[in-house]
């Protein structure tokens, strides 16, 4: 196999006190502040906003592209299953893995208000509280909640197997790199939402099970 000098990018995250580097031939490799890797957009901050604000144009565009079809005179409960398939699927590619914060959260609910508003033609002109919006098109926030179950229906199947995947996650993988810098609070990580009301352990054995883990999980969103 060759690798393309040109088109092969390296990316340290951002306090990495050096740049990696990585000689292929006589050539270094450039070193990016973001890449995109398998339609997902990865930046130095390990952070997950240009990802969702970048998904959320993709569906805005779509949306606009088949305005037609969701402003139309089709039964509005078909009219939002056709959001949720097509316009959703596009927003909430890569959830599994994203790690949410708060800014995140309200782009994304944001986003939601806007699909029900361009659906039932309602211009940001025209005063309509989004609790009179949800009323409209009975509906409840469920953006939000439609994470949590992508993702532990996706970290089932990652425990469920003993594969590097597996062992990244866990941080089992040999090496680290120091990093500097004042030292802040730390960041929610992957399985963070998952871990917030039973240890990893235990989450481990509910996933073996995987009826065990499906009632643990209508559980877990029910009290969310």
């Amino acid at each position: 196999m060759e690798i393309n000098v040109e088109k092969t990018k390296v990316m340290r995250i951002l306090r990495q006190p050096f740049p990696v580097k990585i000689m292929i031939g006589q050539k270094q490799l450039e070193n990016v502040e973001s890449l995109q890797y398998l339609g997902s957009i990865l930046t130095d901050d390990g952070r997950c906003t240009c990802e969702i604000k970048c998904r959320i144009a993709m569906a805005k565009a779509a949306f606009n592209e088949k305005r037609t079809l969701f402003t139309s005179t089709l039964d509005l409960e078909l009219r939002k299953k056709l959001v949720k398939c097509y316009i959703w699927s596009i927003d909430l590619y890569g959830a599994e893995t994203w790690t949410l914060r708060a800014v995140d959260q309200k782009h994304l609910e944001s986003f939601e208000m806007w699909c029900w508003r361009r659906m039932e033609k309602i211009s940001w002109t025209d005063h309509v509280t989004n609790e009179e919006v949800l009323l409209r098109v009975k509906e409840q926030r469920n953006i939000l909640h439609e994470i949590p179950k992508r993702k532990a229906n996706w970290i089932g199947h990652i425990l469920r197997r003993n594969c590097l995947l597996q062992r990244v996650i866990e941080g089992k993988i040999q090496g680290g790199i120091e990093v500097t810098g004042r030292q802040r609070r730390r960041r929610t990580k992957l399985l963070g939402n998952l871990m917030e009301r039973r240890g990893y352990s235990h989450l481990k054995e509910e996933v073996l099970d995987r009826t065990m883990w499906k009632l643990a999980l209508e559980e877990a969103l029910d009290l969310s």
